[in-house]
């Protein structure tokens, strides 16, 4: 981990108390705090002959990793070491990864434009005005291949696409950006 932070939730500075000889070595269970497993009461045991003060205050601890995303405590346990700016943190430890974060995010965003409807598509006209259209299209110097491309990119007739195709010169890209922007 490069960097640690114990970042509060609330503006005011935290409040450090220190832990009384006597509590520190009464049972954890008379203290208020929630069941430990053994080993969290070992550690807190020998934790105690350190001279720790509790940070007050903290509801909320982020470790960024830049490589691996963040590490996050909440409701954790915060204590400082005597004369330092080394802290102790005890609490269930989850993890942010931000590369799937940010690809959940985009497939929600994907399938929101996929269920929304098409307003901007140009409306078809009915299939007997299309035949009708398409009949008499002057094709001269239009491939049929480019015509039925614009076709289905754009949603258009016969007609404009063909009208698209020779006022943009024959290029492809132009004519189905013209008919549909």
């Amino acid at each position: 981990m490069t960097e640690t932070e114990a970042a509060p939730v609330a503006t005011t500075e935290p409040i450090i108390e220190e832990i009384p000889e006597a509590e520190a070595n009464a049972p954890v269970e008379e203290q208020g705090e929630a069941k430990r497993s053994r080993a969290q009461k070992k550690v807190m045991k020998a934790m105690a002959k350190l001279n720790l003060r509790k940070v007050a205050g903290i509801q909320r601890v982020v470790m960024r990793n830049s490589k691996k995303g963040n590490f996050r405590i909440e409701g954790g346990e915060v204590y400082q070491v005597a004369n330092s700016d080394t802290y102790i943190v005890f609490g269930e430890v989850e993890t942010d990864d931000f590369l799937s974060r940010a690809r959940s995010e985009a497939v929600n965003k994907f399938k929101q434009e996929q269920a929304a409807p098409k307003e901007q598509l140009p409306k078809i006209e009915d299939e007997a005005e299309e035949a009708e259209n398409d009949e008499d299209v002057d094709t001269e110097g239009l491939e049929d291949k480019d015509i039925e491309l614009v076709m289905q990119q754009a949603g258009v007739t016969k007609a404009k696409a063909a009208k698209a195709l020779k006022s943009n010169d024959n290029d492809i890209v132009n004519a189905i950006m013209e008919l549909t922007m």
